[in-house]
């Protein structure tokens, strides 16, 4: 099915579901996804797997350019974004320079628009990276993705690099001491004549034990919105993503629901 990539470096801003009027950033390359997944309901659809140089990755002073002029020109005409949010074409914290970008990045939101949240939507498989952990401490709106407590799921449904440990992830995830946001896709079908159901019973408890164990700060519950890259994939229809809602709020954190 059809999927699209982000071709610049600041984009937007656009309104999202979870985040309110978003000015994104993307600091991977613009003409392919740069991963350590390869979801299988990505909006970017599959991760290259041709090797990337470190050129490829947009400059973090150029970064620092452009989103300086594009809060200059959303100013001019009295637009104020909610949240800068880094996302686009992949994992985020891959940048060399994510560390450094980040720093520069509040520095111009203090100067620029201050009533304005920095989010950061991370697969959290950058954590080891002391730079990187510490960079996402810094932030507003610190979003680490989670889709199951069971790592045979994980590998089905974000296919991860090689290395990968759910377990490792988290325990990184952990170091945080609650001061995150878990963001949970809930998604249902077959992909590879394997089927894909992280919204059953026993898939939701054990996810319900992890969210009681880690005490994110908040619990985004959401499904499917857009065109992904594997077909025969269907949203969680809302009652079930409200009943799932109710689960986590028994357990303490707050929900975001989008359907």
């Amino acid at each position: 099915m059809a999927t699209f990539l982000f071709d610049r470096i600041v984009f937007g801003p656009v309104r999202s579901r979870r985040l309110g009027v978003s000015l994104g950033i993307n600091l991977l390359p613009g003409d392919r996804k740069w991963c350590s997944f390869n979801c299988i309901y990505c909006e970017c659809g599959w991760t290259n797997e041709e090797p990337y140089e470190p050129e490829g990755f947009p400059p973090g002073e150029l970064v620092k350019e452009e989103l300086e002029k594009k809060l200059h020109n959303m100013a001019a005409i009295g637009e104020k974004p909610d949240t800068i949010t880094f996302a686009g074409n992949g994992e985020p914290t891959l940048h060399p320079q994510f560390a450094e970008v980040i720093n520069d990045t509040l520095k111009i939101r203090d100067r620029l628009a201050p009533d304005a949240h920095i989010a950061v939507l991370s697969n959290a498989t950058m954590l080891d990276d002391p730079s990187v952990f510490e960079a996402l401490v810094k932030v507003d709106q610190n979003i680490l993705k989670i889709d199951s407590a069971r790592e045979a799921t994980v590998r089905l449904l974000n296919q991860p690099g090689e290395g990968f440990s759910l377990d490792q992830t988290i325990g990184n995830i952990a170091r945080f001491k609650g001061r995150f946001i878990l963001q949970t896709l809930f998604v249902r079908g077959v992909y590879n004549g394997v089927e894909v159901d992280n919204a059953s019973p026993g898939e939701v408890g054990d996810w319900l034990k992890l969210v009681e164990r880690l005490q994110p700060e908040m619990v985004m519950v959401y499904t499917i919105a857009r065109d992904t890259p594997s077909e025969g994939l269907y949203k969680v229809p809302p009652e079930e993503l409200d009943s799932i809602a109710a689960k986590v709020r028994e357990a303490g954190p707050r929900v975001q629901v989008s359907y």
